[in-house]
């Protein structure tokens, strides 16, 4: 519930910012997801010739299903739906999962246009999920556990990770951009090649994929807070105040990427991220293994 909260503020927030862009009012902006989702879902599913129905439908609905799974281990107020001792390999894997998601959304469609978004997604995936990886190794090995409410807590009094972690912070938040298909990194739904993975998605179908991803960025924006910024640590409000009042600001900061930074090109972002995204993220984690062994 708390999720779906987000993922529709993210959405009403993109709308807003759309709306700004053409001028045409706040109200419209924040209605924006509403009307959409209304106009979707009275509107016929699209189905292509020989295309593989079930494994694109599966891979439509599995965005929002993996943005749950996600936030399942994600600490709120102390509790969790499910506190898993190894909470940080279990975000990690459900991002290597949206990989197949998104290539079934591009296979299944039996479209070229999807098929070569499908494509760009993995080429962006063999780009990014290293570089991730290791930007979650960083805090894990600072708290010595992989259990979130152990990282939370070991950033208790101020010591946020974010500080003293900034390098593998940003490539997280370049990770959650990426699984969601987003902002900058959106090539594989983009324009050039008429819509992507989107291009043959019609009615519910294409409600489901939006939401996903909305549902996904929220994901990334929670799991960051006990991860990197402190979790429910901060003066004065109660701790859930703060963990949802850090969400929030990073989640508006994630959505308003989409309007600030210009889409990169597979091929360069490719090179980026092994020449130096991984470079700097092994570097990161060097020092915090450095420092880890001193203070221990």
């Amino acid at each position: 519930m708390l999720l779906g909260g987000l993922a529709l503020a993210a959405a009403s927030l993109d709308g807003v910012l759309a709306a700004r862009g053409r001028s045409s009012g706040m109200a419209a902006g924040w209605s924006a997801p509403l009307a959409e989702a209304a106009r979707l879902m009275r509107q016929r599913r699209r189905t292509i010739v020989a295309a593989d129905v079930l494994l694109w439908r599966v891979g439509g609905a599995a965005l929002l299903v993996l943005a749950l799974l996600k936030a399942v281990v994600v600490p709120v107020g102390g509790r969790s739906v499910a506190d898993l001792a190894v909470g940080v390999v279990w975000f990690n894997a459900m991002d290597v999962t949206v990989w197949a998601a998104v290539w079934l959304l591009g296979w299944g469609a039996n479209s070229a246009h999807a098929l070569v978004g499908g494509y760009r997604f993995l080429a962006q995936g063999l780009a990014y999920e290293l570089p991730l990886m290791f930007a979650l190794t960083a805090p894990a090995v600072a708290a010595g556990s992989l259990r979130l409410a152990e990282v939370e807590a070991a950033q208790q009094g101020g010591a946020w990770f974010v500080l003293w972690m900034p390098v593998a912070f940003a490539v997280f938040c370049l990770g959650v951009v990426a699984f969601s298909v987003w902002g900058p990194l959106s090539v594989p739904a983009g324009v050039d090649v008429a819509g992507g993975v989107l291009a043959e998605l019609s009615g519910v179908d294409r409600l489901l994929v939006l939401a996903g991803r909305y549902a996904l960025l929220a994901a990334g924006a929670a799991f960051a807070v006990p991860m990197f910024l402190g979790g429910a640590d901060g003066p004065v409000l109660p701790g859930w105040a703060w963990f949802g009042l850090k969400v929030v600001l990073l989640l508006a900061l994630l959505v308003a990427l989409r309007r600030h930074l210009p889409v990169l090109r597979p091929d360069r972002f490719v090179e980026v991220g092994w020449l130096v995204l991984l470079p700097a993220v092994l570097l990161q984690v060097l020092v915090v293994s450095v420092v880890a062994v001193w203070r221990y």
